[in-house]
């Protein structure tokens, strides 16, 4: 169940990157409607691990940009 749902939400965060370009964490969680820290990292962490995102910046601000 977790797995499934971190799979829809790193689709979520991929259709949102490839419409709208590099974006921070902050703006990134606005498009995806969620204010749930987690949901972003899960995303985030699938898209990571499958090589399919860029992580620009350093840890206290970031912007992420697709392959």
């Amino acid at each position: 169940m977790l797995e499934e749902k971190a799979g829809i939400l790193a689709g979520k965060v991929w259709e949102i990157l490839n419409a709208k370009g590099a974006l921070s964490e902050k703006e990134i969680m606005k498009e995806m409607k969620t204010r749930k820290s987690k949901d972003f990292y899960m995303a985030v962490g699938w898209l990571l691990r499958e090589g399919k995102l860029n992580c620009i910046g350093n840890e206290d601000d970031l912007t992420f940009t697709l392959k």
